[in-house]
Order: structure tokens, then sequence, then C-alpha cells
């Protein structure tokens, strides 16, 4: 047998084992949602269930007695569509300009953007509230996203991206009459595709799971997100582990779909660091 396909056959199988790894977890709470959240909570997980023990009274519970599960489910997936969308399209504008235009500090603009993204965010939690509670802006959806439209790495991200286009492609559209905006929507975005795919899925995964932030800002129980709103099902007077196992469940639907319905363009972004001209 060639070598070739020796290779080939090992780095198969070692995939494939490095696949089934990974949805171990997946398939523990799949069953766990079978199960009684008690007993999960006494016991563990375990793929060692009596068949007899399965029931589908969490999957009732959830679609008639959830309480405001599906309040929460709706507020994160409507925030992370709006914050995700805003950011593309700040944080691509932010590195469209750093990449093709030549202006007077940019090479320090750029070296803060640099700087921001080795800053993490407890860091500036503390004056970001403050600033919250100055403008009285608690409690609001926008204030939740607005801080995070231009995002460092999404800068970054795109702004190595759009170096690799070539700048003749920007000059024939100006010869050819296109405004500023059209040449970024109509000749750039459609080149990005790749890119605008490989950052929607990372922040749209950041946003969704984003807990600490809109734990800060957010005190109405029916404007939580659903990271919170699961967080809620434990407290000291009483836990409802059975909708927190089915409900962390389904909180990972979207980003799975999400993640499926671009996966071509993700790897295409993330592994193309260049256009060549």
């Amino acid at each position: 047998m060639p070598r070739h396909r020796v290779a080939s056959i090992v780095q198969g199988v070692f995939l494939l084992v490095i696949a089934l790894i990974s949805l171990v977890p997946i398939a523990a709470i799949v069953i766990g949602t079978f199960q009684d959240g008690g007993e999960i909570i006494r016991n563990g997980i375990s793929f060692a269930v009596d068949p007899a023990d399965l029931s589908f009274d969490n999957y009732v519970m959830l679609f008639t007695d959830s309480g405001l599960y599906f309040r929460w489910f709706w507020n994160s997936l409507i925030l992370t569509v709006v914050q995700v969308a805003g950011t593309l399209l700040v944080s691509s504008f932010v590195a469209y300009g750093f990449a093709m235009y030549d202006f007077r500090g940019k090479n320090l603009g750029f070296i803060l953007v640099l700087i921001m993204m080795t800053i993490p965010f407890e860091m500036l939690m503390l004056p970001l509230y403050v600033q919250v509670n100055t403008f009285g802006a608690a409690d609001q959806y926008w204030i939740v996203v607005l801080p995070f439209l231009a995002a460092a790495v999404t800068i970054f991200f795109f702004r190595q991206y759009f170096i690799g286009i070539p700048r003749e492609l920007l000059e024939a559209g100006r010869v050819d009459g296109v405004s500023e905006f059209g040449i970024f929507f109509r000749i750039i975005v459609p080149i990005a595709k790749p890119a605008f795919a490989a950052m929607g899925i990372l922040n749209g995964m950041m946003v969704w799971n984003n807990f600490l932030w809109p734990l800060l800002v957010l005190r109405s129980a029916e404007k939580f997100t659903l990271p919170i709103g699961l967080n809620t099902l434990l407290t000291p007077y009483g836990n409802n582990y059975e909708l927190l196992i089915i409900g962390a469940f389904f909180s990972l639907v979207p980003i799975l779909l999400l993640f499926l319905a671009f996966q071509r363009f993700f790897i295409e972004g993330m592994t193309a660091g260049s256009l060549k001209g």
C-alpha cells in the first residue's frame, strides 16, 4: 500500500477519534434530558442508565410549564443577531479604513487596537458599569450591545484579510464611478464573505454565551438573557434541575445550526490569510 495512502487512513482514523471524543459531552447531555434532574445532580450524568428510568417529562415541562425560559431564549437570540450584525458592520468599516486608506495617525490607531486586544474585559468592566449608572442606562438592551460594536479582535482579523485584496480593484471601481460605500458593499464584501462568516460564527458564540456584562446591566427578569435566566434556576430556596438541564441542551441548538450553516465559509475564512492578485 502506498505510503501516502497509509498516512491518509491514519489521519482519517485520528480525526474520527477526536470527533467522537468531542461528541461525548453532547451525547451525555442528550441522555440527561430524559432523566430526573435531582438524580443527575446526585449521581452525575452516566451512559449506564436503565431505559425504564428515561422519560419525556422534561420535554413536556419545557413546552408547557417553563416560565420565562422562551422569553430568555428570544432575548438572547435577538441580542445575538443585532450585536453580531452591528459588530461585523462597524468593525469591518474600521478595518477597511486601516487597510485601504492612508491618513495621519493610522499606525497609532492600529497600535491602540492591538493594545485593546491585550486588555481583558474585567479591567474595563468597572469603568463601563460606572458610566452606565451615571447615564441611567441600566436595564436597557442597547447598553448590552453598544460597548462591543468595535471589537478589537474582529477589527484585526478584517484588517489582515483586507490587506490581501488588491487596491487595483478599488481604483477600478472609482474609475467606473462607484462611491466609496459602493466599493465596500459591492466589491469588498462579496470578496470577504469567508471572513464575515468566520467572524460571524465566533462573535455569535461569544455573544450567545455572554454572561457577565448582561448580568451587570440587566435588572428585570423578563429582560434576562438565556445564560442569566438559567442561572436563576439555582436558588437557596429551590432548584429546578430538570429545566436547567434541558434548557442548557436547547441553548446549544442555535450555535450548532449557525456553525453547520456557515462551516464551509468558516473554514475558508480561517485558512485564507490573503488573496493573491
